[in-house]
């Protein structure tokens, strides 16, 4: 009898933690994101271990040259970036109090992310290669920052804490810097490496197509950024962007569904200004055609 209560009661606590750590991190907006994710794992460990991983990222970056701190490309990028991060009180209030930090690496990747917490990277090589407007960073930022507003990482990390496949999450209360880096490590993998789920992917596409709308950039350009994608990719191995982030033959199909919910609120927001010597992507208005000039009479 006792041991019939003891895993009746075991089974009570194990069903009250699962329906805690059950929960939706964003509000819908627009889109209509509204599904229960599985958080083990408090939020502040995984930002924790994402901010070593970032300052590792771009300690390495600085010491092989490779930092970009200023100049116009960052600038460009930062101007983009203070857009998007204005819009996401839509999803979640709370990111507005993230210390949000922007790096800029040189280097021929074709590759960004946003990991949690606010530390968005971006890679030359995929403003370069891609030849990406205003418009289509836009896209990739938004996508990106939508990862970590939806919590994706932290999802995935706690999906592998529940099957026992990382272990040792109270060291990132340590002050041992090793121990910190050793797990920093281990989450770096789910952050990052791991592709995303395509359920992941359909909700970073929608959540950041809204920011980015929301930001005044022009959502039917992810479009076209995801054919530029797909023909970087061509017969060879996928950019890493891509290696990370699966391609699906429904995505452009996807996107153009969601075109009628989010084009009232780009066509409602401030416009950004065109970087120099960039053409605005924003629908320009026709010229009325003029009556033709009056004949004049020959005297």
């Amino acid at each position: 009898m006792r041991i019939t209560a003891c895993l009746k009661q075991a089974s009570a606590v194990a069903l009250t933690v699962l329906l805690l750590a059950c929960t939706s991190t964003t509000k819908p907006g627009v889109v209509g994101i509204t599904r229960q994710q599985f958080l083990m794992v408090p939020a502040a460990t995984v930002e924790k271990m994402a901010l070593v991983s970032y300052a590792q990222q771009n300690q390495k970056a600085r010491e092989d040259g490779k930092l970009v701190t200023s100049g116009a490309e960052y600038e460009r990028l930062d101007r983009i970036a203070m857009r998007l991060r204005q819009q996401v009180g839509i999803f979640r209030e709370d990111t507005r109090a993230w210390h949000w930090q922007l790096t800029l690496i040189d280097a021929p990747v074709i590759n960004a992310t946003c990991a949690p917490g606010g530390k968005i990277t971006f890679y030359t090589g995929i403003i370069h290669k891609l030849a990406l407007t205003d418009d289509e960073i836009a896209m990739v930022m938004g996508h990106e920052i939508a990862h970590a507003l939806r919590e994706h990482g932290r999802e995935r990390i706690s999906q592998a804490y529940a099957q026992n496949i990382i272990t040792g999450v109270a060291l990132a209360t340590t002050n041992n810097s090793q121990q910190q880096i050793a797990l920093a490590n281990q989450f770096a993998r789910y952050l990052y490496t791991l592709p995303n789920s395509r359920q992941n992917e359909s909700e970073a596409d929608a959540v950041g197509l809204e920011l980015a709308a929301r930001a005044g950039y022009n959502p039917s350009s992810a479009i076209g950024l995801w054919k530029k994608m797909a023909a970087e990719s061509g017969d060879k191995s996928p950019p890493q962007f891509l290696s990370t982030h699966p391609a699906h033959e429904t995505r452009i199909d996807d996107i153009s569904a969601l075109l009628p919910k989010v084009m009232p609120l780009y066509q409602a927001a401030p416009k950004p200004e065109p970087a120099a010597g960039e053409t605005s992507n924003q629908p320009q208005s026709q010229p009325q055609p003029q009556p033709p000039a009056p004949k004049r009479k020959s005297v």
